[in-house]
């Protein structure tokens, strides 16, 4: 079909043309799931205008924002890329780089590009019962729609996490935070110094340590490191057999079942997963390591997000000499590197702080209903995807045990599914909305330990304990629920333009 047809027209270009002045539903973020949301409006409701909007100058997200070296995601192709456009990609493990050009090359092919104005940052939203519709402030211009989909993800991209160390002013080397990555930073015979743990960290050492003398992962803990090959072999075959959507179909609920079989057999055997983890890590080190020190964490498997590494290169560089990992805490920074508690001094010429990211929720955007303020922190999550109490606004969320891409594009679904029926039965806005003699214990919306989630709890929306206030974490169930479950389900309030201008 033709891609432009729903589309408001954008730009491709960073500074060109202002966004369009009025849409049916304006999509705030132009990468995995920014794409996928305007892909199912293009051919689920294509009578729909649509635009995109996004801060940066490229589009890619995550993906175009990371540049440090190897950086790769830890979730296979087949599942973080789109249903609806099969990864054709020789690795199904890949880097961020390949990952972006799939953003864009997608959005090419469906025209979707055109629908984008860049240089183009949300301030806020503002709600109108009255009119049921949103005004939205951008640095370009206001923008009023009668949806609202974020898809802006929930780092901040201007912010990472950086903890405050004694005398960080006084080394004399390169101080370096993954997320602002040099571009010309030359670490070739270098002495690194990674301080982290996390995906980052164990995606940094393995691809600095081919150039640089030596590179030593500085961690607090250790994190549950797992090998896995980087290319499918069963991809393959199926590739080679069968039609590329068909083969897609069945290698994305392949590596989607068997994710979910290692879950839940972590969560309910949790000293068995961890014992056989820990043993992958000794066949892959070998002798001469001290894994009860360096590569056994202090919490059960799946507490946190497990750290891939394809092909165990980060084993590799360790079992080389070319990196090596440390198990200790930060006394200060010093001159030539960093003391540690032990006594130990860690020399450096580059220091890399991979200690985590900033979360924020819908990039920070301020957000009113009929001029009050909401508190996104104080309300409930309906399905992972809506707020309590909020109009009209969707956001898009993966999953913190399985692919981004898989939630989210079940998320842009669900919001086609309903707004064709509000079309169908007349109504102008839809809102969530709990009943104020219904008690509904709360609970974090992300249910793992790791220090950016922890870190954010006072930004986060809660989840409930019971449906639809539940975040099922299970893309089996919320595939049910998102593309089959009644929409009028009693807590989504549904109200036509003339009522929503009567309550006003």
């Amino acid at each position: 079909m033709d891609g432009s047809i729903g589309m408001a027209a954008g730009t491709t270009a960073s500074g060109g043309a202002a966004p369009p002045r009025q849409v049916d539903v304006l999509i705030v973020g132009a990468g995995l799931s920014g794409i996928a949301a305007a892909r199912y409006l293009q051919t689920r409701l294509p009578r729909k205008t649509f635009a995109i909007v996004e801060a940066r100058a490229a589009m890619g997200g995550t993906w175009d924002l990371f540049r440090y070296p190897g950086v790769r995601s830890d979730s296979d192709m087949h599942t973080l890329g789109y249903s609806f456009r099969p990864w054709l990609g020789e690795k199904s493990i890949t880097d961020g780089a390949s990952i972006a050009a799939y953003v864009r090359d997608t959005a090419a092919a469906y025209g979707i590009d055109r629908a984008i104005t860049y240089d183009c940052r949300v301030l806020s939203a503002a709600w109108s019962s009255a009119d049921a519709t949103w005004t939205v402030a951008t640095t370009r211009g206001a923008i009023t729609c009668r949806f609202l989909f974020m898809c802006s993800g929930y780092y901040d991209y201007g912010e990472g996490y950086l903890p405050k160390w004694q005398d960080m002013q006084a080394f004399r080397g390169q101080l370096v935070h993954p997320q602002f990555w040099p571009e010309r930073l030359d670490y070739a015979g270098k002495r690194v110094v990674v301080i982290g743990s996390g995906a980052t960290a164990v995606t940094l050492v393995p691809a600095m340590a081919e150039t640089a003398a030596h590179v030593t992962m500085l961690q607090r803990s250790p994190t549950y490191v797992v090998s896995r090959p980087a290319r499918d072999p069963w991809a393959r075959k199926l590739y080679d057999r069968l039609p590329a959507r068909l083969a897609h179909g069945i290698v994305r609920w392949k590596n989607v079942l068997q994710s979910m079989y290692y879950y839940r057999l972590a969560r309910r055997y949790p000293d068995k997963v961890k014992a056989g983890l820990l043993a992958l890590v000794r066949k892959q080190l070998g002798p001469g390591h001290d894994i009860a020190t360096d590569y056994t964490p202090r919490y059960n498997p799946w507490d946190q997000r497990l750290c891939l590494v394809p092909d165990g290169d980060l084993f590799d560089a360790i079992r080389g000499g070319r990196a090596s990992i440390v198990t200790d805490t930060i006394t200060r920074f010093t001159e030539t590197g960093i003391a540690l508690d032990s006594g130990r001094h860690l020399d450096a010429d580059i220091i890399v702080t991979a200690t985590g990211l900033k979360l924020q929720l819908l990039g920070g955007v301020t957000i009113t209903v009929d001029g009050a303020p909401v508190d996104l922190s104080k309300t409930l999550s309906y399905k992972g995807m809506m707020f309590s109490g909020v109009p009209n606004l969707a956001h898009a969320i993966g999953y913190t045990n399985a692919s981004w891409t898989l939630k989210c594009e079940l998320t842009a679904r669900y919001v086609c599914r309903l707004l064709a029926h509000m079309d169908a039965r007349g109504y102008a806005s839809c809102t969530p909305q709990r009943r104020s003699d219904d008690e509904i214990p709360a609970a974090p919306l992300l249910g793992l330990t790791s220090g950016y989630i922890q870190r954010a709890a006072g930004v986060l929306p809660k989840q409930g304990a019971r449906a639809p206030w539940l975040v099922h974490q299970n893309y089996a169930r919320d595939t049910a629920i998102m593309r089959f479950g009644r929409l009028d389900d009693g807590v989504m309030q549904f109200a036509r333009a003339s009522a929503a201008a009567h309550a006003a």
